[in-house]
């Protein structure tokens, strides 16, 4: 068995739709696990400007389907939200280490 496409997390576009129907591109920059569930760290890509605001949202699965769930809790953010800055701090720290 062969698989022709291969997922590749670093360039996955998604667009998503905010409460007043306006469309809104996202680039998945990393999936981290916590908790046992997946999360994608999402970041804007915005005409000519660099978005700061990273997004995390839940990966749920529905009918087979990946579906990406906003984290209506707080403490739930917050867990991912820390996690995302240790691997980015470990990420940087393994940087200034390899020089």
């Amino acid at each position: 068995m062969s698989h022709d496409h291969e997922h590749e997390h670093d360039d996955e576009i998604i667009v998503l739709t905010d409460e007043e129907g306006n469309e809104h591109e996202f680039s998945i920059v990393q999936v981290i696990t916590v908790d046992g569930k997946d999360y994608a760290i999402l970041l804007p890509i915005e005409e000519g400007e660099e978005a700061e605001e990273a997004v995390i949202m839940r990966i749920d699965e529905e009918d087979g389907e990946d579906v990406l769930v906003e984290i209506e809790s707080e403490e739930e953010f917050d867990r991912v939200a820390d996690a995302w800055e240790e691997m980015l701090d470990d990420e940087e720290f393994e940087e200034e280490s390899e020089k």
